[in-house]
């Protein structure tokens, strides 16, 4: 059996049909920096992302590289996934089953990254780090998590998009995360 490394991941995500989602979707495994410190998780592949089998791709992502850069970091610096590894038909939300589905998924990505600060981008993703608390609550600030992990909340970048109204608090947690990053040794 070959060493576990993201790209026996993707081969086995390929091989997977444990989802009925796989029937009408592309696989969606996360990207980005094998060793990063931070790793952005999201709720699950749009259109674009999974035409072209790529996490944040489309206008999300565009938003997300933007606010990144505001920050000093690029896609090539951190780890980007999603909760659902395969796009739900009319980008609805992913049913609970289907989420469950693909954790385990996620979590192989994170043991295998291991990044020290989670960023849950939206209510979908932060559910699975903190079930107990609202993104409304939770955007913007550090919660300690065992294996000496930091989570950190904040709004998708598509929230933002479709509300202009959550556009300065997106750029204001992004600036927070900026800083909390800063404190990191």
């Amino acid at each position: 059996m070959p060493e576990l490394s993201l790209d026996v991941l993707k081969e086995e995500l390929t091989a997977w049909k444990g989802c009925d989602l796989a029937k009408t979707a592309n696989p969606v495994l996360g990207e980005g920096n094998p060793h990063a410190t931070v790793m952005f998780i999201g709720e699950a592949p749009g259109q674009k992302e999974d035409e072209l089998k790529r996490p944040f791709v489309g206008a999300s992502g565009k938003f997300l590289d933007q606010l990144l850069a505001g920050i000093g970091l690029k896609r090539e610096d951190v780890y980007i996934s999603n909760v659902v590894k395969y796009r739900p038909p009319e980008n609805r939300d992913p049913t609970p089953e289907e989420k469950e589905q693909c954790l385990p998924w996620l979590m192989r990505e994170i043991a295998l990254i291991k990044p020290r600060v989670i960023v849950p981008l939206g209510r979908h993703a932060l559910g699975h780090f903190l079930p107990e608390i609202t993104i409304s609550d939770a955007h913007g600030k550090a919660f300690p998590f065992p294996d000496s992990m930091t989570i950190f909340p904040i709004y998708h970048p598509a929230a933002a998009l479709h509300n202009g109204n959550l556009r300065s608090s997106l750029v204001s947690d992004f600036r927070a995360l900026g800083e909390f990053l800063k404190t990191l040794t």
